[in-house]
Parts: structure tokens; sequence; C-alpha cells
């Protein structure tokens, strides 16, 4: 890679949003640097990341995280920079810190958890309650002879049974192991298989834009292939006909939960001793295993809650995601650890109008919403009107994470629902990171699409292909020292988390995204560094080219990718969803061929643009580019497992 060839796509935007000085002066951040003798928030970034036990261990005790045997050591780098550990002789267990000790406190009475479904059914559960319901189910678990080191699958909609079974299988000891709930069978197998899980969460269905969909068989044709598991424990969601329940392995969450006792001890488990393992799809090869820790993952949740996104005690958060990404874990963790209150919804985000969203802000009081830049560009395409028919003021901020923004969608979102006065906190990072290594704050200011920088702690660098630092160019994302999220490994294979991560530059953590600094600091993530289109020497990003398709208001959301020419290496093939498939004319493809020519110059002009009805992509909202290419190509795709719909394949090939 020359990042020299690279365009300059993200640049010359102008600053739009400055930092409000009350609002810092008020942050939880500002706390921490006060406390530390930290005179600015530049100090803080080195300090965090050149003395990396002494911030790890003020974050712990900031977030009061609680210790049954306290650690000698919060780091040792060890001899493989790969696999340093973390709170060396600690023993914990994670769900104290997250319920147990806010007993004696405001917060035992404050909502922890609220619920709505897509059909106006709404709980809140207290911290008291909270704590009760997941003893209740810790208890179930053990009288099934459930227990320490026991992994149980959790294969649910966005249900309160979620987040109680998630928090009782780590009170147990037990292995989370978070199911995307919109996978098909061959999924759930090759995950649940390579964790050898013991049992699994389920429910009788889920209801999608008002109609039952059934969950249950959809588990019972996997579970076939599954003899190691032991116990299902199925909630009743969709009343989906009449479920099927095997004796002996089946048992009804109404029946087997509510009897038990509403006290259970917590577990006490080494610090680092395995709490979850989130699956990610890989290009080829089975899912990879990312194995996360009780004084990890939950830790880096918080911190980038707490530090970067200001969320404070009593606050309410609702990030728009399915348990089986790495978010819905991260919000249960971090707002648990926090003292705020996390938002379920189990539904469709603009059903049963197009206000649905706006109307659980409002009814709910969200003070911070996680959304990704897809669904700002379906829901701007309905106008500002159902934005405004609810009071939505209670938002301090709007995180976003999942794929790359669009400056026009960007800063509708920024007009429109923050006012042009509050902050979109851009998120990105991964599974294996435990969060984010870069994040919008309260401290810098802002241009559309950009992050304000590195997340504190995150020592992240965005290097040429020499692995040099480079500013006012597109490189690679990097990280060039550990922090207390990463994950230990994949699950039983290492060989290949050394291979993804650690193989181009040594003792440097490359992520495989494309990312920018501009001239004022401000940091930009341009997309996978793999789906980089070369044209004629000259390398192209997807998001370039998606950006300007996303423009034209009969667009309602595109793709690029670039497919293989004799003279040129490739050229560029783009796919465009419509807002309305009737304008699907020729005077239409051409019109967006000559605004990309326009914007990218004539040597970039694309192959052709495609017609579809859909894009396959993840339920986080981000695009497969490989996929649209391989289908493209008329080759395997690969792993489809990671998709919401796996059908939006075949609206490629009918395209193609």
């Amino acid at each position: 890679m020359n990042s020299s060839e690279l365009s300059t796509f993200p640049f010359g935007q102008s600053v739009c949003w400055h930092p409000n000085p009350d609002w810092i002066a008020a942050s939880n951040l500002q706390a921490f640097m006060q406390q530390h003798g930290i005179s600015s928030y530049d100090e803080l970034m080195q300090r965090s990341t050149a003395d990396i036990a002494w911030f790890w261990d003020a974050v712990i005790k900031q977030l009061d995280i609680r210790f049954e045997q306290p650690y000698s050591r919060v780091f040792d780098p060890g001899e493989d920079p790969r696999l340093p550990r973390w709170c060396i002789g600690g023993k914990m267990n994670i769900t104290i810190s997250c319920l147990d000790k806010w007993q004696d406190t405001p917060v035992w009475q404050a909502p922890a958890f609220i619920w709505e479904g897509e059909e106006g059914k709404s709980l809140t559960l207290t911290y008291e309650q909270l704590h009760r319901e997941v003893n209740r189910c810790a208890n179930a678990l053990r009288a099934l002879g459930l227990g320490k080191g026991d992994a149980i699958g959790l294969y649910m909609p966005m249900i309160p049974e979620l987040v109680i079974a998630f928090l009782a299988i780590a009170r147990i000891g037990g292995i989370i192991l978070p199911l995307f709930s919109g996978y098909g069978p061959s999924a759930i197998i090759s995950r649940l298989e390579n964790a050898g899980a013991k049992a699994l969460f389920t429910a009788d269905g889920v209801l999608r834009r008002g109609k039952a969909v059934a969950m249950k068989s959809v588990a019972d044709e996997a579970l076939q292939q599954l003899p190691g598991v032991e116990h299902v424990i199925v909630a009743a969601r969709a009343q989906h006909g009449d479920t099927p329940m095997q004796p002996g392995r089946d048992h009804w969450w109404h029946e087997l939960i509510p009897s038990q006792a509403a006290e259970a001890a917590a577990e006490i488990t080494d610090a680092e001793d395995t709490v979850m393992l989130i699956y990610t799809s890989g290009t080829t090869g089975t899912p990879k295993g990312a194995v996360h820790t009780h004084c990890g993952f939950p830790i880096k949740a918080a911190q980038d809650m707490f530090h970067a996104m200001d969320v404070r005690r009593g606050e309410v958060m609702y990030w728009m995601t399915d348990m089986g990404w790495m978010m819905g874990p991260w919000e249960v963790f971090g707002t648990l650890l926090i003292g705020a209150s996390m938002v379920f919804y189990d539904g469709a985000p603009d059903f049963p109008a197009e206000d649905r969203l706006w109307a659980l802000v409002a009814k709910h009081g969200i003070t911070h919403l996680g959304v990704s830049p897809t669904l700002i560009r379906v829901l701007k395409s309905h106008g500002t009107g159902p934005v405004e028919k609810h009071d939505i003021s209670s938002l301090r901020a709007v995180g976003s994470t999942g794929s790359p923004w669009d400056p026009e969608s960007w800063l509708w979102l920024f007009e429109n629902v923050l006012g042009g006065e509050k902050p979109i906190l851009n998120y990105s990072g991964g599974t294996e990171i435990s969060g984010g290594i870069v994040c919008g704050n309260f401290f810098k200011p802002l241009k559309p699409c950009a992050f304000s920088g590195p997340v504190p702690g995150m020592a992240a660098d965005v290097v040429d292909e020499n692995g040099e630092s480079v500013r006012g160019k597109v490189g690679e994302l990097v990280i060039r020292a550990p922090w207390i999220g990463m994950t230990r490994g994949f699950w039983h294979n290492n060989a290949r988390y050394f291979d993804t991560y650690w193989s181009r530059f040594e003792g440097v953590w490359l992520h495989g995204d494309f990312a920018a600094v501009d001239e004022d600091g401000l940091w930009y993530i341009l997309g996978r560094s793999d789906d980089t289109i070369k044209v004629a020497g000259k390398r192209l990003g997807p998001a370039e080219v998606e950006s300007i398709l996303n423009t034209h208001p009969q667009v309602a959301e595109s793709a690029a990718i670039g497919v293989p020419h004799p003279v040129k290496d490739n050229e560029v093939v783009a796919f465009c969803v419509l807002n309305d498939p009737e304008a699907a004319t020729e005077s239409l493809r051409q019109e967006l061929v000559q605004a990309l020519v326009h914007e990218l110059g004539k040597p970039l002009k694309p192959k052709e643009i495609k017609f579809v009805s859909a894009l396959p992509k993840t339920r986080n909202a981000k695009v497969m580019h490989r996929i649209i290419r391989a289908t493209y190509l008329g080759e395997s795709p690969g792993d489809l497992s990671s998709l919401e719909n796996p059908d939006t394949v075949q609206a490629i090939r009918d395209a193609v």
C-alpha cells in the first residue's frame, strides 16, 4: 500500500461543532484528570498510553470495580506482547460490581433495565429487582448442574429474559455465548460446538413487524447435531404456535425460574477467567471466538462509556443492537458498572411508523442513543416530521458505529436531531477490542464524519506500508500498546489470532481498517483496508464512491466494489438501493455515473451501476463488500452466518 496514492476524501470539511466548556467542566473525564493532576486532554492521552499500569489501575478505582482478592499488579507485559496478563492474582466476579455494589446506595432503587416490545408492552427493573431475577436464574442453572467454566448459549430476541440470563451465566462463573437472534441452524451449530456449550437459552419466537417468527424450531434443528447441549431454557415471547418441548432437556422459563430463591452467591473466579466468547465471522473458515475475561471486556466497555461518551450515573443508554453483536454485551456491562440505565427494544425501529425510534427516546428519557449511519440514511428519507413529533431534548449525544458516514447524512442527524448543538460520538473498534479504538468526545471539535480521536488508553496510530506514522494521508489503523479489553486470543486457535492481528508489524496490532488524521487532529475511518479498490495505480475507498452516490435524492444506500480489469487492475462497480424502485431507469444510471466522474475524475469512471432491492448487511448494518464482490464474480460468497438476511445475496445475483 502506498498511502500517498489514496484519495483525500476525508479532508476539506469545516468544523461544525465546538465543545461546550460547561459540559467539559462537569464531565467524568474532567473529574478523572483533576484527581490525577492532569492539566489537558492531550496530556491525559500521552500519559494513558505511556503508563499503562497507572492508567488502568486508576480506571478500575474510578469505576469501583470490586475484587474479592486484590490484584498484586494490574498489568504484566510478559514475554509476548500479544498475550499480556492483567489483574495478576485478583479474584472477582464482575456481576458483583454490576449489581451487588449498588446496595445501600440510591442506585439500588433506580432503573437498571428498561424494555419495550414492538407491540407496545414495556417493563422496568430496578437494580434491586434485576439482582433478584439474576439470582433466581443463577439458582436455576445450578439446579440443572451447570456451573463454573460451563459455556451457555444465548439465542434470544432483545427481551428481559435475555439480560437476566446473560448476567446469571456470569454469576455462576459460566461462559456467556451470545448469538445473533437471526442465525440459522448452521451458524448456531458452529459456535456452540466450538465452545463446547452445555446449555442454551432461547425463545419460542420473535415478533417482527407484527408477525411472529419461530426461533425454537431453528434451535431444535441445530440441537440435533449438538448432543453436548443438555439443557434448553425457553422464554415465551411470541406464543408461536405449539412449541414442541423435548422432555428432560427443555424447560419453560416461566416454570423453572420464578420459583427459585432470590439470593445466590456469585462464584468467585480468577480475574482472567473467561466470562464470554463472542464469535465473529471471517471471510473463510470457521467463526473466530474472541476470548473475554471478567476484568477485561466489562471494564473497557464501561471506561469507553464513562470517559469518551460521558455516560453518568442515572442516565439512560440505548444502543440499537442485538446481543450477538458486541454492542449488546457492551451496553449491559457498561451501564451497570456505571450505575446508569440500559434500554432494550425488541422490534423494528420504524414500526408501526417512521417515528418509533424518536418515540422511544422521548418516552424513556434516553440521554445517549446509538445508531448506525445506514439507519439514519433510511430515516432521513422520511424527512424531519417524525423527529419533530417528539420531545427528544433528553438526548445529550448520539453515538454511531457499524459503517462509514457520508457528510449529508451526518449533517442531517446533527442539525435535525441534535439541533446543531450536541455531538455525534462516532465510535469504531471491534469485538476483539471490547469497544472502541477511536470515538467522539466532549473535549474536541468535530467535522462531519469525524472522530475526535483515540479513546483514552488506546495507543492508536495511522501508518504507511512501512509502519511509519502518517498524517494528512490515508493509512492502516494500528494500536501500539496493550489495553485491558484486548481479546485474550481466539478460543483454541491462537495461531489464527496472531496471524489476523499481529503478522504485519512486530509487536503492533493491525486492525484492518483504513484511517486518516487531518490537519486539525481529527480522525476518520474509511472502511476495511481489504475492501480497497485499486484502479490504474490509484487506491479508492468504497466509502468515497458511496458517499457521492448517497447524496442523490433517489439513492437510499449503496455499495462499491472493485472487479478485475486486464489493464487497470480493477474497475469500480456500484450497487444502489433506490427510495423508489420505479426510478430505476437508464437515465438515472447515467446521471449517477456522471456524478462519480465529476467528483472522482474520468479515470475512476465506474464500469457499471446496478440497481438492487437490498444489500447484504450484518445485523449492525455493516455492508459486506466481500460478499457482494464474490457474488458479482460468480464465486462462493463464503460464510453468510453474520448476515441479517441471507436472501439479500440473491438480490445481488438477480442484478448481475
